[in-house]
């Protein structure tokens, strides 16, 4: 008898043990969600630190960029966390972009679009410090590497093409960070004190205004706003045509030359970072104009039309400005740009030119210092 029940008990704590890393997840996402406005304040102030010392201490430069990708992976995990509690709130956000609308529809609809995009992001946050360690290992290695990113870039890009039904790419793939409102995760919480506990201690709350319930009909009655706000108010309610129409229709369907465009846009990284791996001469403007063909080749196949939607414009105006890092690339920035930018550091103060100079040498070095894609 003695012997099972210490078999037993032996077994509870096992159990114990194996349930203790839910719990701790759970813990630290209910803190991420309570704590939100703090936490990416503090994400913020960590991603600034890593941008003012890009390459500071230049044998440390690997460490500088571990931390920078780790603080960029963490802040994508808050992201999941903060939509998973999002999508457990009642109703949706009074005031949503149209790219998070589109993007959730299909992180809802096709788990792996979620999978295929957050693979994306993934490599896009880590793409520089995977040729950093391949760097050290040899120049071939290094392009070796770099060509294998951008495939698996370009292949992650051609599978969401092909789950949207061949709708154009958009930049971030996954939704962006949204405000929880505090007022909503207060109410969670009621709610689950209730659901574990059966019951609630009084404790002292803040007075808020609540919306007035009619006893006979049910109906609630908003909050009325604050007279000296009353347009701010009046234009929150107002609907435009990206609120009505449903969330794929965001974007159209690409035919004929607009998917080709989509497709030539696509694979440019490719084809360009072949270009350069096999070019000897840093200064070899061949790469540089067929990359840089290629991408305007894409441009001038897509043709606005007057179904173009306001996300269509916003993310074509996004690679719009992505182009100007074609001056920072390959050529240009050999022949035109470089010699720029070094005479302008030494004509700066130490304390400025110290973090220019840090960014030069990345620029000098590494192909995804300047990748935009």
């Amino acid at each position: 008898m003695g012997e099972r029940l210490e078999i037993a008990a032996q077994k509870a704590t096992i159990q114990d043990i194996l349930c203790l890393p839910p719990k701790w997840l759970s813990l630290y996402s209910n803190f991420i969600t309570k704590n939100q406005s703090s936490v990416t304040s503090i994400e913020s102030a960590l991603r600034s630190l890593t941008y003012i010392i890009p390459g500071r201490f230049r044998d440390a430069e690997l460490a500088s960029e571990s931390l920078h990708s780790s603080i960029q992976l963490l802040s994508l995990y808050h992201d999941t966390l903060l939509l998973r509690a999002m999508s457990k709130l009642p109703g949706a956000p009074a005031q949503q972009s149209p790219h998070n609308r589109y993007t959730k529809f299909w992180i809802q609809k096709s788990n792996f679009y979620r999978r295929v995009a957050m693979t994306l992001s993934v490599v896009q946050y880590t793409e520089l410090l995977w040729e950093m360690m391949a760097k050290r290992k040899g120049e071939k290695v290094r392009w070796r590497i770099a060509i294998v990113l951008e495939i698996v870039k370009a292949v992650c890009r051609l599978l969401l093409m092909r789950i949207t039904n061949s709708r154009p790419l958009v930049s971030p793939p996954l939704p962006e960070r949204e405000v929880i409102p505090e007022e909503a995760v207060e109410e969670e919480e009621e709610e689950d004190g209730f659901r574990d506990e059966g019951f609630h201690e009084e404790r002292e709350r803040p007075v808020k205004e609540k919306e007035y319930k009619m006893k006979r009909t049910g109906m609630s009655l908003p909050v009325l706003p604050n007279p000296s706000d009353i347009s701010t108010y009046l234009l929150s309610k107002v609907l435009t045509a990206d609120d009505i129409k449903a969330a794929p229709s965001l974007l159209n369907s690409t035919r004929g030359s607009a998917q080709l465009a989509e497709i030539l846009y696509i694979l440019q990284p490719v084809i360009y970072a072949v270009a350069l791996s096999r070019s000897k001469d840093k200064r070899n403007w061949q790469p540089w104009l067929l990359g840089l063909s290629i991408e305007y080749a894409a441009r001038q196949l897509r043709k606005d039309g007057l179904r173009t939607t306001s996300l269509e414009r916003e993310q074509w105006a996004k690679r719009g400005w992505a182009m100007g890092w074609w001056a920072m690339r390959g050529a240009f920035y050999e022949n035109v740009t470089k010699g720029f930018l070094h005479k302008t550091s030494d004509r700066l103060p130490s304390l400025i030119s110290g973090v220019l100079d840090d960014y030069l040498y990345l620029w000098d070095g590494y192909y995804f210092s300047t990748s935009s894609n």
